[in-house]
């Protein structure tokens, strides 16, 4: 994991050292607004933190599939974090 997020950076690709076969970039967060969920008074504004990671993997040890599985759990960790099972 390489988190230049606290320094400001909002995105970027960090690169893989041998004998690694992925490494995640963490950037920083950000506030947008966005349409929540309808409501019994309509459509309302909200702020949501959002954040870019980035993963890099060697193909020849990790392929796609297996990568995008990856980055689709942790998306689903970090939204719902309850699923982790954390105390």
């Amino acid at each position: 994991i390489s988190n230049l997020g606290m320094l400001g950076i909002s995105e970027f690709s960090a690169v893989i050292n041998p004998p690694q076969a992925c490494i995640l970039a963490v950037g920083g967060t950000r506030a947008e607004l966005r349409l929540a969920p309808q409501s019994p008074d309509g459509p309302v504004l909200c702020t949501q933190q959002l954040i870019t990671v980035t993963l890099s993997s060697d193909g020849r040890l990790v392929d796609d599939e297996l990568a995008s599985r990856f980055l689709e759990k942790f998306r689903t960790n970090l939204e719902q974090p309850q699923r982790a099972g954390l105390p």
